[in-house]
């Protein structure tokens, strides 16, 4: 008497194809998952250094007002020490003390503003680099939107964009990790897409002749 294997309803025995489109999502699910995740903590890094560089901006207009301050007393001191028959050692003495004041008020200004500079840069960067994650994690929402289309189609031409798009992803993670510069519609992740599809569709077609062959 003939054994029948006992299958599960929706399933296909020996489905290779399937099979490998179901890891494929999962994989880029995954990296979906880990680039939005890296890209939402570039941009709260952005929005913190951006607060620093205006508390510092702000320590300098504070540092900036003060000096005024002290300009203001050293330019009343030297009127004073101009008049007759006051004590002009008294009010030298006050013009000096008030210049080496200042100068160490100035310092500090500058200082406050080199340091909001830093933390603009930073955050620019951040920025910039979050764009990059983000646009890494929609390459691979819609390569994962073209891999289930592929699979319920049964149309494995399909996998050449799929593998395109995801390449175009990971080489702008790759680029955002590294801290280059490229944004999207650049050399780079275009070249790596164009390599992408021509590897997938040369495996497409090996394959077809192996099973045309077989």
């Amino acid at each position: 008497m003939a054994v029948h294997a006992v299958r599960t309803p929706g399933t296909r025995g020996g489905d290779g194809f399937a099979g490998k489109v179901a890891v494929l999502i999962a994989i880029l699910a995954t990296l979906g998952t880990m680039f939005g995740f890296i890209g939402s903590a570039s941009h709260n890094n952005a929005a913190l250094y951006k607060s620093n560089a205006a508390i510092d901006k702000t320590s300098a207009a504070n540092a900036w007002a003060h000096y005024q301050a002290k300009s203001s007393r050293q330019n009343l001191a030297e009127l004073a020490a101009s008049l007759p028959g006051v004590d002009q050692g008294h009010y030298r003495e006050q013009i000096r003390r008030y210049g080496l004041e200042k100068e160490g008020i100035r310092k500090e200004a500058e200082r406050f503003e080199a340091s909001s500079n830093d933390w603009n840069r930073l955050s620019e960067q951040e920025l910039h680099r979050h764009r990059q994650w983000s646009a890494a994690s929609v390459a691979q929402q819609v390569a994962i939107s073209l891999a289930a289309i592929s699979l319920l189609s049964r149309r494995t031409w399909l996998l050449v964009l799929t593998s395109a798009v995801a390449a175009f992803g990971l080489t702008l993670a790759m680029f955002a990790a590294l801290q280059a510069d490229p944004l999207p519609f650049t050399a780079g992740p275009l070249a790596a897409a164009l390599g992408a599809a021509l590897l997938t569709e040369a495996f497409r077609r090996v394959g077809r002749r192996l099973g045309n062959q077989g």
